[in-house]
């Protein structure tokens, strides 16, 4: 599989969003030994960048689900894991009833992080992003909690989710040029609205993850080829899935572009991943961007 930096990293072009083996909008969760399968499909491959989060959950007294699957995955799969990187999330809370806020306090973050660490079963955490902002903290300041963690030996590189083009900005103006890894926001053909966030991080070499790529859990990724007619037309005269056209039309948009499409089946990973290798021509791109809304520039 092609590859493509994310930090300190290389890592797949295509990476394994975890979210949906913990929580998804069709409210089916898999067992413990079939979610352990599709990170193996994952794995098997070629797909090196796995991305979770701590709230990733079936319930809020079951917090860690997701990391917890992840990290036990990546421990018992029979390849070489030594170049496995797992990006997790923290900065939501969940709480008693699913109530539900946002905090990023240096000793709440301190704590999620501690926790995280315990449920991955590692020393420390390859990709650290901070998840949502926290409205009620200047976002600076937040920002500089996550480096205090760096230095404290328990992160090794610093991303941050949901980011507007001003806290992207603000968080490489704390860290320093180079040292913010990563910014995941949502983009896809149903919400192309962080093209600006995108292009933004080409300018500055960040790397760029798209959540939800395909269009979210709740069948909207499933049927993206019927919703976008492109992708399905493309998609049947190369002989490909039309999951896997959308996903080459994102990885297309610039080098810094890693998309996590989510996965509860290891049959979904596996067809995402060949995307990675799917090479457009030109006027099939320009196809896609006009379905989609985008003025790319000439």
């Amino acid at each position: 599989m092609r590859t493509r930096t994310l930090g300190p990293y290389t890592v797949s072009a295509i990476g394994l969003g975890a979210m949906p083996l913990s929580m998804n909008n069709d409210r089916q969760i898999p067992s413990d030994e079939s979610a352990i399968a599709t990170v193996h499909a994952a794995l098997d491959a070629g797909v090196t960048f796995i991305d979770t989060a701590d709230i990733y959950a079936p319930s809020w007294d079951t917090v860690g689900h997701n990391e917890s699957i992840v990290g036990r995955a990546v421990k018992s799969w029979g390849g070489d894991a030594s170049q496995i990187v797992i990006g997790t999330k923290g900065g939501i809370t969940r709480a008693d009833g699913e109530v539900w806020g946002r905090d990023g306090s240096l000793p709440y973050l301190r704590a999620a992080v501690e926790a995280s660490l315990r449920q991955l079963d590692v020393e420390a955490i390859d990709l650290y992003q901070y998840h949502r902002p926290d409205r009620w903290i200047v976002y600076g300041e937040i920002i500089q909690h996550l480096a205090t963690l760096r230095d404290e030996g328990k992160i090794r590189a610093i991303g941050i989710s949901n980011a507007s083009v001003e806290e992207i900005d603000i968080a490489v103006e704390v860290l320093g040029e180079g040292n913010l890894a990563s910014v995941q926001n949502e983009f896809s053909p149903r919400h192309p609205g962080s093209f600006d966030e995108l292009r933004h991080c080409a300018e500055r070499g960040i790397a760029f993850l798209p959540w939800s790529p395909l269009g979210g859990t709740g069948g909207a990724g499933r049927s993206v080829g019927d919703r976008f007619g492109v992708f399905a037309d493309i998609g049947a005269d190369r002989g490909v899935s039309p999951q896997q056209v959308v996903l080459a039309w994102e990885l297309s948009l610039a080098d810094v572009v890693i998309p996590i499409p989510g996965a509860r089946r290891a049959a979904s990973i596996s067809d995402s991943a060949r995307a990675a290798d799917l090479e457009l021509s030109t006027d099939e791109l320009a196809r896609c961007s006009a379905a989609i809304g985008l003025e790319l520039d000439a």
